[in-house]
């Protein structure tokens, strides 16, 4: 495989069996084979990305001190800004060459989940900044959603296996700056080489050279999705809970070419997470005798915990 494989949700969506039947071995195929696909025919319109990019280019253009002042102690970096070299990937002491910021879930049925999740942190200085941000989140999520409908029947499961599991889920929206490089980085690249945590990831701003891909033999292949795409993969939850069935593949952003040093590149991942208490044990259909059971059972907060000691982003 020398491309990433492209889908549209919209035949998921439509009324003719054969062509969710096609969207969902498409998919499977997919994420069996790579872990990786670009989604044609999501919820987001062009208007609502263009409004996000801008306000997040206009929230990392402010004041260091004043994005400073929106970086919250104690909660592990789960909402608000995040500086730049804050977070490394498993197992490397490098910072990756980024800062973000984080949206959470925004709980309105459940007042005992909305006090386990920190508050969404306001950004005073920005009137559209979380709005917009809100609106994002809700449209990936919702495109999450049937993604994982068409897994779960690729699995065997009910269709809507999944959906109670990620109502009000910890999900997280990361808008992410890699700022121009000024020096030659010592080990450190914008995003070092890693598996997501969660169940999957979309993400928005892979158009442009930068995210890599690594396939079972080791090589590395260039993620480049059209303008109307979003790239989603597999996390790391989702492939312990099919005993590695569907493929959590490794990734990285890598840095630019030289000349291209002093510009800034821009992604904006929605990490799809389940609620904490949703338990990964191994999916009995995906047990045989060629692929015993890999992995201990352990809840999706348990999992979540020990991998943000492992970045670096909480103490033990």
């Amino acid at each position: 495989m020398d491309r990433i494989p492209s889908v549209d949700l919209k035949d998921f969506l439509s009324e003719d069996p054969n062509r969710k039947q096609k969207f969902i071995d498409e998919i499977g195929k997919a994420y069996q084979d790579i872990g990786f696909v670009a989604l044609k025919g999501h919820f987001l319109d062009d208007a609502l990305v263009d409004n996000l990019y801008g306000e997040v280019k206009n929230f990392f253009s402010l004041p260091l001190e004043v994005k400073e002042s929106y970086e919250i102690p104690g909660i592990g970096g789960q909402r608000g800004y995040v500086s730049f070299g804050k977070e490394s990937a498993k197992g490397k002491k490098e910072g990756d060459l980024k800062e973000f910021w984080h949206f959470g879930q925004y709980v309105e049925d459940d007042e005992e989940r909305r006090k386990e999740y920190p508050e969404n942190v306001q950004v005073k200085e920005l009137s559209q900044f979380n709005e917009v941000g809100k609106e994002t989140y809700r449209m990936l999520e919702k495109t999450a959603k049937y993604v994982l409908r068409a897994l779960a029947l690729h699995l065997d499961l009910e269709e809507t296996y999944f959906d109670d599991y990620i109502h009000n889920g910890n999900s997280i929206l990361r808008p992410i700056h890699y700022p121009p490089i000024t020096q030659e980085p010592k080990n450190a690249v914008r995003a070092a080489a890693h598996g997501d945590i969660n169940l999957i990831t979309l993400l928005m701003g892979a158009q442009g050279r930068g995210l890599q891909v690594q396939r079972h033999d080791g090589e590395w292949l260039d993620a480049i999705a059209e303008p109307d795409e979003l790239m989603i993969n597999v996390g790391d939850m989702l492939s312990r809970h099919t005993n590695n069935k569907l493929k959590s593949t490794i990734h990285r952003v890598v840095n630019p070419p030289r000349e291209l040093w002093g510009t800034s590149r821009y992604s904006i991942p929605f990490f799809m997470h389940p609620i904490s208490e949703m338990k990964l044990d191994v999916l009995e259909s995906c047990i045989d005798e060629d692929n015993p059971k890999q992995f201990e059972d352990i809840t999706a907060g348990e999992f979540l915990n020990q991998r943000l000691v492992e970045l670096g982003l909480i103490k033990k």
